[in-house]
């Protein structure tokens, strides 16, 4: 026990050691001495209140940051409006269950002749969309 103890005082000594010197630096100026406390930074890291996770609400750059699930922000979440179902060319606009969005807009992709099968899907002149294919029949 008395050797655990020692051990941890031991250890704060080094600890101060190393770090006071960092924190005070002595100058002579003239005849006297002066002694300049050091603690830029540690305010800051004593100051700082935890952050809770960053939402696109507060902090709408972050949908625009590389790996994002996009650009916009509908409702704390970062989506992208052309091809988000749940917010498609605007927020809270749901496809239905049977629609896909394509730039923003709800399609049927079995029977969209712009929009056959999937987006951008453009059937042939004179062919119609069946089942999500041009020219089925």
């Amino acid at each position: 026990m008395k050797s655990e103890i020692l051990v941890a005082f031991l250890a704060t000594i080094v600890f101060f050691s190393i770090s006071l010197p960092k924190l005070y630096a002595t100058t002579t100026e003239g005849k006297r001495e002066v002694t300049v406390v050091n603690l830029r930074g540690l305010n800051r890291v004593l100051a700082e209140k935890p952050r809770g996770p960053l939402t696109c609400d507060k902090y709408p750059r972050i949908c625009r940051a590389k790996g994002s699930s996009g650009p916009y922000c509908c409702y704390k979440q970062c989506v992208n409006l052309r091809t988000d179902e749940l917010n498609c060319g605007k927020c809270g606009r749901k496809c239905k269950y049977s629609e896909i969005c394509c730039q923003g807009i709800c399609v049927n992709p079995s029977v969209n002749e712009k929009h056959c099968g999937r987006c951008n899907n453009k059937c042939k002149k004179g062919s119609s969309c069946v089942y999500g294919l041009c020219s089925y029949a």
